[in-house]
C-alpha cells in the first residue's frame, strides 16, 4: 500500500536523521533505504544493482555556525506538480561564508523548514538543479541544519543531499530559487547519482 509505504519511508528517514550514527553510519543507513525501500527514489529496476550513493569526503570546513537575520518583505515562491501548488515563504536569511541563503517555511499542513541551494559544484559534480540541506516535512531534522536559538543556525553541508528528481524523472522537485544560488563550490555532501 503506497500510503503506508510512504509513511514508513518518512518514519525511517526521520529515525536515521535523529540517530546517533556518525556521518559514515548515516550514509550507510541512507544507502540501505535507497536500495531496498518501496518508496526509494531510485527506479525499481536499478535497485538490485544499486551501488550506493556517492559523496564528497567529509569536509570539516563545510560546517559553520552563522547568524540568521529576518527576511524582509513577504516574498513567496510557489511550486506545482502532481501534489498541487506548494507555497513557501521566506523565514530568514542565513549569512554563510559562501553568501546568503534564504531559509524557507513550507506553508502546508504541519509546515516545516526548507533549505534548497545550488553552488559552484552544480552540473559537473553535483545535481545541476541544486541540493537540499534540510526539508523538515520529510523528517530531515538535526543534521544539515540545527537551530541554535532564534537568530543562529549550524549548517553542515556534509549532509547536503539530492532531491528525488535527481534519481528519476518521475519526481517533481522544487529547486533552489535564484537567491539561493551560490557561485562558490561547497565540496561536501552528495555527488551526482549518474
Amino acid at each position: 500500500m503506497d500510503d503506508l509505504d510512504l509513511a514508513d519511508w518518512r518514519e525511517r528517514v526521520a529515525a536515521l536523521y535523529l540517530s546517533d550514527a556518525d556521518l559514515n553510519g548515516f550514509r550507510a543507513g541512507r544507502d540501505e533505504l535507497f536500495a531496498s525501500h518501496p518508496q526509494s527514489p531510485i527506479p525499481a529496476d536499478e535497485r538490485p544493482a544499486f551501488p550506493g550513493l556517492r559523496y564528497f569526503d567529509e569536509n570539516p570546513d563545510a560546517i559553520v555556525e552563522v547568524p540568521v537575520r529576518p527576511a524582509s518583505g513577504g516574498e513567496r515562491i510557489d511550486t506545482g506538480g502532481p501534489d498541487g501548488v506548494v507555497s513557501y515563504r521566506r523565514a530568514g536569511i542565513a549569512e554563510t561564508p559562501w553568501g546568503p541563503l534564504t531559509l524557507w517555511w513550507i506553508e502546508a499542513y504541519g509546515g516545516g523548514l526548507f533549505l534548497p541551494f545550488r553552488d559552484g559544484t552544480a552540473g559537473p559534480r553535483t545535481y545541476g538543479g541544486g541540493r537540499y540541506l534540510t526539508d523538515t516535512v520529510k523528517g530531515t531534522f538535526g543534521r544539515g541544519l540545527v537551530l541554535l536559538g532564534s537568530d543562529r543556525v549550524r549548517l553542515n553541508f556534509n549532509y547536503a543531499y539530492n532531491p528525488s528528481c535527481a534519481y528519476d524523472d518521475r519526481w517533481a522537485c522544487p529547486l533552489a530559487p535564484e537567491e539561493n544560488r551560490l557561485t562558490t563550490p561547497i565540496e561536501a555532501g552528495e555527488l551526482n547519482y549518474h
